[in-house]
């Protein structure tokens, strides 16, 4: 049995019924996911304030997506900034693309959650992927996170570089 995580703080709403249903006892593998990143240097939010994490649906994340990123698509996970001290952030993640993901991938939904919420707050933590080098650091701490939670390398797919 696993310790308690630290991350008892960290607001998790789940607005789509279908996370419950593809990821049994959803809450703790956000937690999990949030410890074990941690360890491999991404932030620590037993120090800081911990993120809010929103499992909602792609129409949600869509609209989010057009109004603060002016992309009007849906993608697998937004990351927002904390706006004030005390709060640490937001990552919101949307279903139906996360699911398709996933299957594509030929991985659990428990693991592609786990490395979005692993990816979202490495965001939260100032790592970014749009230059080579930032890419291959952040790619690093993830591949690392999530091979501590059991899991493969994210990056991977039958072999190949995803």
């Amino acid at each position: 049995m696993e310790p308690p995580s630290r991350h008892a703080g960290t607001d998790i709403i789940i607005e789509d019924a279908r996370w419950r249903f593809s990821i049994p006892d959803t809450e703790r593998a956000i937690r999990r996911a949030l410890t074990a990143v941690a360890r491999q240097g991404g932030p620590d939010f037993s120090r800081s304030p911990a993120p809010s994490i929103l499992l909602s649906t792609d129409r949600i994340v869509k609209r989010l997506n057009a109004r603060f990123r002016n992309k009007n698509k849906p993608t697998n996970v937004l990351t927002f900034e904390p706006v004030s001290p005390i709060h640490g952030g937001d990552i919101i993640l949307g279903y139906e693309t996360v699911r398709k993901e996933a299957d594509a991938a030929h991985r659990s939904m428990r693991a592609h959650l786990s490395h979005l919420v692993v990816h979202g707050a490495l965001h939260l933590a100032g790592y970014d992927h749009y230059q080579p080098g930032e890419a291959r650091d952040m790619e690093g701490v993830e591949t690392r996170t999530m091979r501590q939670l059991g899991f493969g390398d994210p990056w991977r797919q039958a072999g190949r570089r995803a």
